[in-house]
């Protein structure tokens, strides 16, 4: 396999099952960290959980031009439940796209992200140089990019972000933070032929969910991101039929702008619903905006032949990704979100990524390294 054939390099990514959970990103992490050091890349592992890594990969970076970050995760969701019509691992092509689970998301996305920078060296001197940023553990909340700076807490200076989550290669500047609140509430178990002498946790949960249902954030439109959203996702409680239960459980999933305080927020659901509801953090994650008048903005809009006229922008996702933690990081750098996946194809059943949009991905990474991305503002 050449290591600047996207193709062939997706495939081969696809056939490590790299699943979350457990996850087992060890053996693929291994692999491109050898791909990459053969290319003249200075590699680092950073352990995770069991038989899990992160990976960094550096070539010619200094502080003075100040590098590009380019960033992936190696993890994938599940299968699913449906059965696939594909082997999820074979990375099968037909019909101009090549199938297997994390094909979209974002596997497609790490092999652009390689061969472009591979590609870069090959053919100028990319300013700055470049940093991979590779994490383990992202689907699940990100975990692994906390994990990661939590263990490299200075991360240096850098000109820009570019994250390949699948975005059929359209530039987005920001996106969405999550909250993800675990809520529960205590009862007394009785018999249900006498429920008078109990307290029902289910009852309590169940108000309690309605005045989400009805929650105001009181907040004015973000920019670029828009209003935030909140969904009550998973209810639980009770043992059986015929006793009064005495544990009752219910999650939130608020996405949010840079309009909101997390904390603050959290005060304002607790205030709202009472002491009797306890409230746990899941995961907590800032929200990502970027400027268009960055420079480094400008010339990833550059590559992709948008301009000041191009109608649509500027462009924003609901969903996380690592760059909530990444960006805080490396102190506010602009960020893109932007890789060759189809986005509709993420988390699904014989999911594919279009051999078209790969190629043009790597074309676009390539020319933003090479044209250095304009300095950091």
């Amino acid at each position: 396999m050449e290591s600047t054939d996207v193709i062939a390099l997706t495939q081969k990514l696809v056939g490590f099952n790299t699943i979350n959970p457990p996850g087992n990103e060890k053996e693929l992490a291994v692999f491109v960290g050898e791909l990459l050091a053969s290319n003249g890349f200075e590699i680092n592992y950073i352990p995770f959980e069991e038989n899990r890594l992160h990976l960094i990969a550096e070539k010619r970076c200094n502080q003075q031009d100040l590098p590009i970050v380019l960033s992936g995760h190696f993890d994938t969701v599940p299968l699913g439940a449906k059965e696939w019509s594909v082997d999820p691992f074979g990375g099968e092509i037909k019909d101009g796209k090549l199938y297997g689970r994390g094909s979209s998301d974002m596997k497609g996305g790490l092999a652009a992200l390689i061969v472009a920078a591979i590609l870069a060296f090959e053919q100028g001197n990319p300013k700055g140089g470049v940093k991979l940023i590779f994490t383990a553990g992202e689907e699940l909340g990100c975990q692994g990019a906390a994990h990661l700076v939590s263990t490299f807490k200075n991360m240096g200076a850098v000109r820009g972000i570019i994250v390949g989550e699948p975005t059929a290669n359209i530039p987005a500047i920001g996106h969405k933070g999550g909250l993800y609140l675990e809520l529960h509430a205590s009862g007394v178990t009785v018999h249900s032929s006498m429920p008078h002498l109990g307290e029902n946790a289910i009852y309590k949960i169940a108000s309690a969910i309605k005045e989400i249902e009805n929650f105001e954030f009181d907040v004015e439109e973000d920019e670029l991101l828009g209003f935030p959203t909140i969904n009550v996702g998973k209810v639980s409680g009770g043992l059986n039929i015929n006793s009064v239960p005495d544990f009752a459980s219910f999650t939130i999933d608020a996405r949010t702008t840079t309009k909101i305080n997390h904390r603050q927020l959290i005060n304002q659901i607790q205030t709202k619903l009472g002491a009797e509801i306890e409230i746990k953090t899941l995961v907590d994650l800032p929200a990502v905006s970027s400027s268009e008048e960055s420079q480094f903005i400008r010339q990833v809009y550059k590559a992709c032949g948008i301009s000041n006229k191009t109608s649509g922008y500027p462009k924003s996702l609901p969903y996380l990704t690592d760059a909530s933690v990444l960006q805080p990081a490396f102190n506010g750098a602009p960020v893109v979100i932007m890789g060759p996946g189809q986005p509709e194809m993420a988390h699904q059943t014989d999911e594919y990524c279009t051999i078209s949009n790969l190629e043009k991905a790597v074309e676009i990474y390539k020319n933003i390294i090479l044209n250095g991305g304009g300095n950091n503002e």
